[in-house]
């Protein structure tokens, strides 16, 4: 048996765009047509040779029916890691006034961080 190894290449907004829409069975023209825009416009975007405004942007994640991060960023590129993902998922079992005591400490600790950064480029 042949030893495959798998991995995955990062994929670049028009790959992910031309991905998504294929996933959900749309051609170019029905995903123009969703989201109100001519389809060479759409196969620029596609292409990479374009890139949408922030209004049209929308319009196409709304279209494909998933969040701007799906767009735009690799699954965990932005998300917390797993270990803390892990903590998050505890603390979502804690009762009222706990979570409110974590939340004053992660406040109080993000607070300290920020005005460290902030002397530091004074």
């Amino acid at each position: 048996m042949a030893n495959a190894n798998w991995f995955v290449l990062p994929m670049s907004f028009p790959d992910r765009l031309s991905s998504l829409r294929k996933e959900q069975g749309l051609t170019q023209q029905q995903m123009a047509d969703k989201i109100g825009m001519h389809v060479s416009q759409l196969k620029r975007y596609e292409a990479g040779t374009s890139q949408p405004t922030i209004d049209v942007f929308r319009r196409i994640a709304l279209a494909l029916n998933v969040s701007a991060d799906m767009l735009l960023f690799e699954p965990d590129e932005r998300g917390p890691t797993d270990r803390l993902k892990l903590q998050f998922e505890a603390v979502s079992k804690l009762d009222e006034k706990e979570r409110e005591a974590l939340e004053t400490v992660i406040s109080g600790v993000l607070h300290m961080h920020d005005a460290k950064r902030w002397q530091q480029n004074k």
